[in-house]
C-alpha cells in the first residue's frame, strides 16, 4: 500500500525496482491473500494533488544521494535558469511535487530544489565529493549555514479554516484547537516564506483571520490590491 500510494505521481525514483519487489512479493501470497488485497485498493487510497509535471532524473538523484556523488544541473528558478553542482542529501514528494534537498558548490550551502524545475541533470566527476554519510532528510537543515530570520506567525480560524489549513498547508502547521472546532496557528515560520503564506491565507478568506506578522498582513493587502485592480476596470 505504499507503493499504491505513490501511484498518482508520474515519476517515482525507483520504478522498475518497486515494480519488480512488488510483483514477486505478491506472487508469493496465498490465493486468498492476494484476493483479499485487490478488493482493498479499490477501497482504501492515498489522494496527493495531480502535477502534470515529469521529473526525468529522480533515479539518478537518489543514486547519488547513496553513492555520494555530485552532479551538474541546469535549473529554472524564479530568477532565471542557472547552472551549478550540488551533491544530493536524497529525494522526497510532498503535495504532488518532488523535491531534492542538496548541497550547492556554489553556495557553499545546502538548498533545497524542486526536481521538475531541473531541465538537466548528469554525474560531474570532476569535482570532488563530500563526505556527507551523516547527513540525511531528516538533519540536513540543521547543517545549513545560512541563518534563517524568523518571525511569529499567529492566525485565528474558523472550523472550515482549521479543517483547510491541516488538509492543504505545507509543511504541516502546529494547529490549536477549540472545542467548537475553531482554533488558531501560533508559531515561528522563516521570513522568506511570508509570500507562500499571503497567498495561502488569501486562499482562506473569512475561515482566517492573520493576525502576526505585520509583514504577512502588508503583503496579503498588495495582492488583494494588485487583484482588485486588475477588475477594477
Amino acid at each position: 500500500f505504499a507503493r499504491h500510494a505513490l501511484r498518482h505521481y508520474p515519476s517515482l525514483p525507483f520504478e522498475t525496482e518497486s515494480n519488480n519487489a512488488l510483483g514477486k512479493f505478491y506472487y508469493c501470497l496465498p490465493g486468498d491473500v492476494r484476493d483479499r488485497i485487490d478488493q482493498m485498493k479499490n477501497r482504501v487510497d492515498f489522494y496527493a494533488p495531480a502535477r502534470q509535471q515529469e521529473v526525468p532524473f529522480l533515479a539518478l538523484l537518489l543514486d547519488c544521494a547513496i553513492e555520494q556523488k555530485v552532479v551538474r544541473i541546469e535549473y529554472d528558478s524564479r530568477g532565471g535558469v542557472f547552472s551549478r553542482n550540488i551533491q544530493p542529501v536524497g529525494v522526497y514528494a510532498s503535495n504532488g511535487f518532488w523535491y531534492c534537498p542538496a548541497y550547492c558548490f556554489r553556495n557553499d550551502d545546502f538548498r533545497l530544489f524542486r526536481c521538475d524545475r531541473m531541465l538537466s541533470a548528469a554525474c560531474d566527476s570532476s569535482v570532488k565529493p563530500l563526505d556527507h554519510h551523516h547527513i540525511h532528510l531528516g538533519n540536513w537543515e540543521s547543517y545549513s549555514r545560512r541563518p534563517q530570520a524568523r518571525v511569529r506567525l499567529f492566525v485565528e480560524l474558523s472550523k472550515t479554516g482549521m479543517r483547510r489549513c491541516e488538509a492543504e498547508l505545507r509543511p504541516a502547521p502546529r494547529l490549536h484547537a477549540r472545542e467548537d472546532g475553531s482554533g488558531w496557528i501560533d508559531q515561528d515560520i522563516p521570513e522568506n516564506e511570508i509570500p507562500y503564506f499571503a497567498k495561502f491565507f488569501i486562499g482562506l478568506g473569512s475561515e482566517a483571520t492573520v493576525k502576526e506578522p505585520q509583514a504577512l498582513i502588508e503583503s496579503m493587502k498588495q495582492i488583494l490590491s494588485a487583484i482588485a485592480a486588475k477588475y477594477r476596470s
